[in-house]
Parts: C-alpha cells; structure tokens; sequence
C-alpha cells in the first residue's frame, strides 16, 4: 500500500514541475522579465553615458517610421511547385493509427498462443505411451509373467491389464466379441500356445474407476462401487452398465501389439464366456447383480 501511495504522490509531483516549467517558458517567450531588464539597466556595459535606453516596442516604431519614406522593391515570385502526397512512412502514423495497429497486433499475438495451444494438445502423441500402438512383447513371455503373477499382468505405460483367454473358450468367444478383440484371444489357437491373451482397460465402465484385481477371488473387483468382472473382463456383479473395456490386438511373428487408441467397448451384461466364477473370498462386499 505505501508503494502505491509513493508512486501517486511522485506522478502528482512530476504533474506539478510540468505544468510549473510550462508557465515559465510562456513568460519568457513574452519578452524580458522586469527583473531582467533592471539588471540590463545597471550593466555599464550596456549603457550608453547616461542615455535611455529603448524598450522594444520603441525600437520597432522607430523601424516602422524608417521604412515608411524608402520605396517598396517588389520581390518576383517564384514558380509554384507541383503538389506531391506526403509519403505515409515518412510522415509516421497518428495517435489513432497507432493504438489500432497495437490492438490488433496484441489481438494477433493472443489468438497465435491460444492456436498454438490448441495445437499441441490435438496433436497426435507420440510412437509410445498411452493412445499409441505399443509392441507389449513376446506371447510366450507375455502368457509366462501372467502365470507368474497369479493370473494379472498390469502395463502402466498402456493403462491396461494383461490375462490369459482358455484355449477351449475361444468358440463361444468368435460368436461375442470382434475381430480386433479375437486376434489376441485366438493367438493360443492359431499359434498353438497354451491360452490366448486378452488387454483390457484399467477403468472401470461404471464411474471410471481404476479396477484392481483381487487375487483369492481370481477376478477384477472395483472399490468404488463393488462392480466385479470375471478373469477376462465380463461382468459378475455390480452396478456398472456391461463388462471391462478392452483394446484392439494383433499378433504378428509371435509378438502382441495393443492398440490403446481403439477401445472397444465391455460385452452386455451376461456375458460368460469362460464360466469362471469366484475362485475364493471377494476382496470387496458381496454386490447383487444388474
């Protein structure tokens, strides 16, 4: 607050000095003070023995009556010059000019940012992470860390779970789901592996959940509202409208790609492909079925 109040009283200050030299200058641009002319009376070096000393109105009426016997000579005009305009440049912009060209600069300056942001955000993202095609890994290796980690494989970088589809399920699976979800899922099938792989959207359909699995049950249970889905993502209980989300696969010299841009949506309620049911204690409170 004092530093506003000094900068006021600094700008009132400089206002005041302003406006006191404007004065001065008009009085001096008037003629001689009289303090000065009495200091021009007591120069000797400006008198002349004693005589008196002409103001300037004296002086001019004097030079008027000098003129006034002598002939006039007459001065021959010059030719007129051809008008040429004013160069624009040369003569600068206006006041008005100025402040249009500023507003619509900083106007320009603004929407660049805004269009530049706007940019950046709609830009595809890169070759990896979330919303690319990422290469996940070998399907053998890929089916051995399933195993090893109790039936779940989380992948952060694709926000998607990893789990193994039964071999014997796949015919009841061709009539369910599409083929970007049935590359994965017939890989164990068509390449002669154990099982099938299935990736499947970390959140829960119902309110967006992150879904954790729960291993004495061996399925999927959300603990935001209790929502559970079977090993492979169809819906077991709960409110949420239909199974887990999953990605679009493919499988190529043995390698899984998933697609995390193309999420497919969960099958309909009912859904039980596999027959799997609760293979121990719930981690979250029993929820009836929708």
């Amino acid at each position: 607050m004092g530093i506003v109040i000094a900068v006021i009283l600094l700008i009132v200050l400089s206002v005041v000095v302003l406006v006191g030299a404007s004065k001065r200058r008009d009085r001096s641009a008037a003629g001689l003070s009289r303090e000065a002319r009495r200091r021009d009376a007591a120069n000797p070096a400006l008198s002349d023995g004693g005589a008196t000393v002409q103001t300037g109105r004296e002086v001019e009426a004097a030079a008027v009556t000098a003129r006034a016997g002598t002939d006039v000579v007459p001065v021959p005009s010059a030719p007129p010059e051809p008008f040429v305009a004013p160069d624009p440049v040369a003569v600068g912009v206006s006041r008005r000019q100025f402040f249009n060209r500023s507003l619509v600069g900083m106007m320009g300056f603004g929407l660049s940012g805004f269009g530049g942001a706007s940019i950046a955000f709609l830009w595809p993202q890169g070759v990896s992470g979330f919303g690319a095609k990422l290469k996940v890994g070998n399907l053998v290796e890929l089916l051995a860390d399933i195993e090893s980690n109790n039936g779940f494989l989380y992948k952060p970088e694709g926000r998607m779970w990893l789990t193994a589809y039964p071999n014997g399920a796949v015919e009841k699976a061709r009539a369910m789901y599409s083929a970007p979800e049935l590359a994965g899922m017939t890989a164990g099938v068509e390449g002669g592996f154990d099982s099938g792989i299935i990736a499947l959207y970390q959140k829960c359909p119902h309110l967006g959940c992150r879904v954790p699995n729960c291993v004495s049950s061996q399925w999927f249970e959300c603990p935001c509202h209790g929502s559970k889905y079977n090993q492979v993502g169809e819906k077991r209980g709960g409110p949420a409208p239909r199974g887990m989300d999953r990605f679009a696969m493919s499988v190529t010299n043995g390698v899984l790609t998933v697609d995390t841009g193309t999420i497919i949506q969960g099958p309909p309620i009912g859904t039980n492909t596999t027959g799997q049911e609760a293979e121990g204690p719930n981690c979250i409170g029993q929820a009836a079925d929708h």
